[in-house]
């Protein structure tokens, strides 16, 4: 993951946010190639799920054929609508503070956070425990945390977690018993106490409520009146416009409307690149169908997503489709599977989410007209109430019924929820790409070559055009093949600097699938060369047929 990182910086994928200022947590900036990248991540999922739709013919799967449009909503709406959908009250994690340190912390992120923080494994190292972790008992927890501010005033600058052989027997000169006798009663505990600091030991408050929406405020007097959220997550702005959609359309169910936009949620803990992020980009997607045929488009479009990663180049046992346990699922879900990718961040075995397909009944637009909904004494969702009897957050009171005008039947469609990240996608499809192999250099010596193996529709550039060397003519010629690829539409680079061996690992490492060579022999028979990234063939084409030619191949052909 680190050779990852560091490729993403130098070669212009992803710059940490407002670095020159010691860049700003939980925020990440994409540079040119990340840019283009992740346009083109977003261009593929919006062209498969709507510009290439045919609404005529129902695709393998789909119990009938139905329609898709866009939308774009606004990033801060009514603070109402918030209340009604459940996030006012309901979107947060779970928080605890150290008293020692008064770092904060996700509870659900702790237990494994302790099995890799420093002071764990450096205990672990002296008491030659293995891969078995150290406990402590809770006094003795807070005791070491208490006198580690005696062994730092001991030794200045040096924290016990970071470099405790340096600051252990000082420490241990203000602990009630000898530090060997508590080394030894931690060994034979045989775990890391769970209410325990992971970067300090210290004791953790209890886990309280954290509400992960940004405030914002409309107007010029900050009052809670005028408060406001970013939003967190795009699906509102689709539920909210549903009548509009259909009034202004003339879509019928089923049908989905589409929305790439960004989001934000302030995270206790953003953390593993841009897998975790206080602002990022979701591509979203409601659908709409007929209650009595929701559980067979949920299955389609379960599966329909997962192949979508697939098709693009994640392959093999690094993602899997995992349906959620009836004890993970929210309280409106009828079902909900996530697609998920082998992170090279996670512990072998372990995956991370990069897209979740929920089944969410008639949830979300019954909140909108109603108000919240919450479950009651026998399973059933009713609008909660207050002490008086009224709804606790109401509603909009709009009629969103749907109306078939050609059964003539009323009801509230349900709704299958794909919902992606763009940012996790992104950062999915750059680690499954990520290679490295040997290859002689051009004095025939073997070298290390860094590959970015990306599907061609994907990689930041189609193709690269080089001119051999700087005179007879070449560089005019590579010009006018680069000039006719962009007239295609396609992406092209040009470069004419450096052996072109060295050209070549630059595109490699980047990602760019074909690299077209002006040569000597390009001015008599008015062929080059076209080299293809991943299986290295070099073939002869004709210079103007390079365009049609890469066209044919991002095609499929």
């Amino acid at each position: 993951m680190d050779d990852i990182v560091a490729l993403c910086k130098r070669r212009g994928f992803i710059f940490q946010s407002s670095e020159i200022y010691g860049g700003h947590n939980g925020f990440w900036d994409y540079g040119p190639l990340g840019t283009e990248l992740k346009r083109n991540v977003r261009n593929a999922w919006y062209h498969d799920m709507v510009t290439s739709h045919d609404e005529l013919q129902a695709p393998s799967g789909a119990p009938r054929p139905f329609q898709m449009v866009g939308i774009e909503t606004a990033l801060i709406m009514h603070p109402q609508v918030w209340r009604a959908s459940g996030h006012y009250d309901l979107f947060a994690d779970m928080m605890q503070t150290c008293r020692v340190c008064k770092k904060l912390f996700r509870a659900d992120h702790v237990a494994g956070m302790l099995r890799e923080s420093d002071w764990v494994a450096s205990l672990r190292e002296a008491l030659g425990a293995g891969d078995g972790a150290v406990a402590f008992g809770h006094d003795s927890l807070r005791q070491w945390a208490t006198h580690k501010k005696r062994g730092m005033k001991l030794a200045p600058g040096l924290a016990l977690v970071r470099e405790p052989d340096r600051t252990l027997e000082a420490t241990a000169d203000g602990l009630e018993m000898p530090f060997a006798e508590l080394l030894r009663r931690a060994a034979a505990t045989g775990g890391v106490a769970q209410d325990a600091c992971p970067a300090c030991g210290g004791d953790l408050t209890e886990p309280r409520q954290f509400n992960l929406m940004f405030e914002t405020y409309t107007g010029a007097i900050q009052t809670d009146e005028n408060r406001a959220f970013l939003r967190p997550e795009t699906a509102q702005g689709m539920f909210v416009n549903f009548k509009n959609v259909v009034d202004s359309s003339r879509v019928k169910v089923p049908f989905g409307i589409a929305q790439i936009g960004k989001s934000f949620r302030n995270e206790i803990t953003p953390r593993n690149f841009t897998f975790r992020s206080r602002e990022f980009e979701q591509m979203e997607m409601e659908f709409f169908c007929h209650p009595d045929e929701s559980r067979q488009w949920y299955a389609y479009w379960r599966d329909r997503r997962f192949r979508w990663y697939r098709d693009l180049g994640i392959t093999g046992d690094n993602l899997i489709l995992r349906d959620h346990d009836a004890d993970e699922l929210s309280h409106y879900s009828v079902g909900t599977a996530d697609v998920e990718y082998a992170f090279p961040f996670l512990d072998p075995g372990e995956f991370g989410e990069l897209e979740g397909v929920a089944h969410r009944g008639d949830f979300d637009l019954r909140s909108h007209m109603e108000g919240k909904l919450v479950k009651d004494d026998q399973g059933q969702l009713v609008v909660e109430l207050d002490a008086a009897g009224n709804p606790r957050h109401k509603g909009s009171g709009k009629n969103l019924v749907y109306f078939d005008d050609e059964t003539r039947e009323k009801y509230l469609p349900h709704v299958i929820e794909p919902a992606a990240g763009a940012d996790r996608a992104t950062l999915a499809f750059l680690c499954e790409a990520y290679y490295v192999d040997e290859q002689p250099d051009d004095s025939g010596e073997l070298q290390a070559r860094t590959v970015l193996r990306l599907h061609p529709r994907l990689a930041p550039y189609k193709a690269a055009v080089f001119p051999l060397i700087k005179k007879e003519g070449m560089p005019e010629k590579a010009g006018e093949i680069y000039r006719q690829l962009k007239r295609a539409g396609i992406q092209a680079f040009y470069d004419q600097q450096g052996a072109i061996g060295r050209r070549y690992r630059r595109q490699d490492e980047i990602g760019t699938p074909w690299c077209i060579t002006v040569d000597g022999d390009t001015a008599s028979d008015g062929t080059v060369t076209l080299r293809d990234r991943d299986s290295l063939e070099q073939v002869r084409i004709p210079a103007d047929e390079v365009a049609g030619e890469i066209a044919r191949r991002l095609a499929g052909g």
